[in-house]
């Protein structure tokens, strides 16, 4: 994929969070998420390359744009053959109610490369680099924090273990407070709680628990960008979320692997902070027609990982309107 992307990339997370970021705080998170998908739409037919969403918005018959199965740019001369997973708001709730920790994201990686997930939860586990290799799915809390713990040379109770905070994990937390370890609770945005357990400052050393499958792929499109590991096993929460897997032939027994998630070494990934959150700083107003963002741009096989501080003059951008 042409290296361009990365950037490009950078603008349509931007736009996505810029739209959302009117809404913080107003209680609509329809309103934010429509917002941020009508911008993230506008900005990825400036880009060049033949595109099709794999993860999106949903079905055709449930969402205008940014569905599943749609093309973008399709029959662009010479443009790259690419899949695309979106979540134009990871945080909708965190958005409506002034929370942390939202964002605008998107992942890209070659035609073929990202998994098609049916949206149904997934149980997950992710790392960072130096305890790649160290986690397993079908291993206990215990078990895996102990070998993460070796890994990183730190004793088990300065390993810091981000869970979601919902009731269905309460096992979980229940081990792992037995053991001696932290916990960071968090209420919105598992992609980018994942993805901190890639860099060292973030005080995260392993994330564990149930969330989306989308929001799954898209974390470890971002992980392998950055070195770490994923693994991940269907979890549908009720029959009809079963039918949804049989509908696509998904192994609800597989542990899927970063490697099966997201195939083969090129993969771009753009986040954009919606909301203040731990890596990325929110967008701020800094007046009637100027705006800031932060973002995060990562590209496979290069490994770089960029922040990208920009400020915008609203009014010199159309497309940013809603």
């Amino acid at each position: 994929m042409n290296r361009n992307l990365a950037l490009n990339l950078a603008r349509v997370t931007e736009a996505a969070a810029i739209n959302a970021a009117k809404w913080l705080g107003k209680g609509d998170k329809n309103g934010a998420d429509g917002a941020a998908v009508d911008a993230m739409r506008r900005m990825l037919d400036q880009i060049e390359v033949d595109a099709e969403v794999v993860i999106g918005e949903g079905e055709m018959d449930e969402a205008p744009m940014l569905y599943i199965g749609e093309k973008i740019g399709e029959g662009k001369l010479n443009a790259d053959k690419v899949d695309i997973a979106v979540d134009p708001v990871d945080g909708t709730t965190a958005v409506s109610k002034g929370m942390n920790n939202a964002i605008a994201v998107i992942a890209m990686a070659p035609r073929g490369c990202l998994l098609f997930a049916p949206d149904v939860y997934m149980d997950k586990i992710a790392c960072g680099p130096k305890a790649k290799g160290c986690i397993n799915l079908n291993d206990s809390p215990t078990e895996n924090i102990k070998r993460v713990a070796k890994a990183l040379d730190k004793n088990i109770e300065d390993i810091t273990v981000a869970i979601l905070d919902r009731e269905r994990h309460q096992k979980i937390v229940d081990e792992v407070r037995a053991l001696g370890a932290k916990i960071k609770s968090f209420s919105e945005g598992d992609i980018i709680t994942a993805v901190e357990t890639c860099f060292e400052d973030s005080g995260v050393d392993l994330l564990l628990g149930i969330g989306g499958a989308p929001e799954g792929v898209i974390a470890a499109a971002a992980i392998k960008c950055l070195g770490g590991d994923f693994q991940g096993r269907l979890a549908p929460s009720d029959e009809e979320q079963v039918e949804r897997c049989k509908t696509l032939n998904a192994d609800l027994n597989k542990i899927y692997t970063i490697d099966d998630l997201v195939k083969g070494d090129e993969v771009v990934f753009s986040a954009t902070g919606v909301s203040k959150g731990e890596l990325l700083d929110a967008v701020k107003f800094i007046s009637k027609d100027v705006a800031t963002t932060e973002t995060l741009v990562l590209r496979l096989p290069s490994g770089t990982a960029r922040y990208v501080k920009s400020q915008h003059k609203l009014s010199q951008k159309p497309e940013y309107a809603q």
